[in-house]
């Protein structure tokens, strides 16, 4: 029984901390999303680069 009772307040509390959260305005998570999306496509490109010039390299050297 008391596993329940600390399960409800664990519950209760997670409640409460998630009151006192300021959560980011739908334009930041907008903004921030285009940032993460376009960030994530800069490094595939990068590293797609990096790979295609070391596999042209190595195909030279063999």
């Amino acid at each position: 029984m008391a596993k329940i009772n600390a399960l409800a307040q664990y519950v209760k509390d997670s409640k409460n901390e998630l009151k006192k959260v300021t959560w980011p305005t739908k334009k930041e998570v907008k903004q921030h999303t285009i940032l993460v999306i376009g960030i994530s496509l800069g490094v595939a490109a990068f590293l797609g680069i990096v790979d295609y010039l070391l596999t042209v390299a190595l195909g030279r050297i063999i």
